[in-house]
């Protein structure tokens, strides 16, 4: 059992977590200042936040990990590496799409996309945060599996690149540029679809 000042400890550091959130999902990473997170989050003063994190991009990396199970997912990702490619990939769809429940990760996701063209360095971080690791886990966990002769060889980045392309797709036209059928194209379906198309194209050759 943790000691009563560990407990403390841990709760206010989601306190800030949580408050944090919802500045980002409102200004975005730029525009937030640790006051609007100070406020948010209940406490006295901005500068508690660095006893801690290390600094406000520190914070924002712990938000999105905490919000995303995707990242989550591959802070076990050795361990999934021997495992067979339909449950990889159908863990990873559902980790991914599990995003749509948590509309404040929506309102971040939409904000930091925007700030991320506008500003590079924005964007560089984002991408270190979430869709670098991702692609370099899938590149990495593919080309193990057409090493062992479970898939067909070709370029693990573009194949890689091949299966998120649609689960962004499917955010995309669900929360950015909805769809006739977004309300009822289901997020398990869309991941079933997706490996099963993907594992087709990856089949061996004869």
């Amino acid at each position: 059992m943790p000691r009563r000042s560990d407990s403390d400890y841990e709760q206010r550091r989601q306190q800030i977590i949580a408050g944090a959130l919802e500045v980002f999902a409102h200004k975005g990473f730029e525009k937030a200042t640790n006051r609007d997170i100070a406020i948010a989050a209940g406490i006295n003063s901005p500068g508690l936040i660095y006893h801690y994190f290390r600094d406000k991009a520190d914070l924002f990396r712990q938000v999105i990990e905490q919000h995303a199970p995707a990242l989550q997912l591959l802070s076990h990702s050795d361990e999934l590496m021997d495992q067979p490619p339909r449950e990889v990939l159908t863990r990873f769809g559902i980790a991914f799409t599990e995003m749509l429940k948590h509309r404040q990760t929506i309102a971040v996701f939409k904000v930091m996309l925007s700030e991320a063209m506008r500003h590079p360095a924005v964007a560089q971080m984002l991408n270190t945060v979430g869709p670098g690791r991702s692609l370099t886990f899938l590149g990495r966990y593919l080309q193990h599996q057409m090493e062992l002769g479970v898939l067909r060889r070709m370029d693990p980045g573009a194949a890689a690149r091949c299966f998120v392309g649609p689960l962004l797709a499917y955010v995309l036209t669900r929360e950015v540029f909805p769809q006739p059928d977004s309300a009822t194209l289901a997020p398990a379906t869309m991941v079933a679809t997706a490996v099963e198309i993907f594992l087709a194209g990856m089949q061996p050759a004869p």
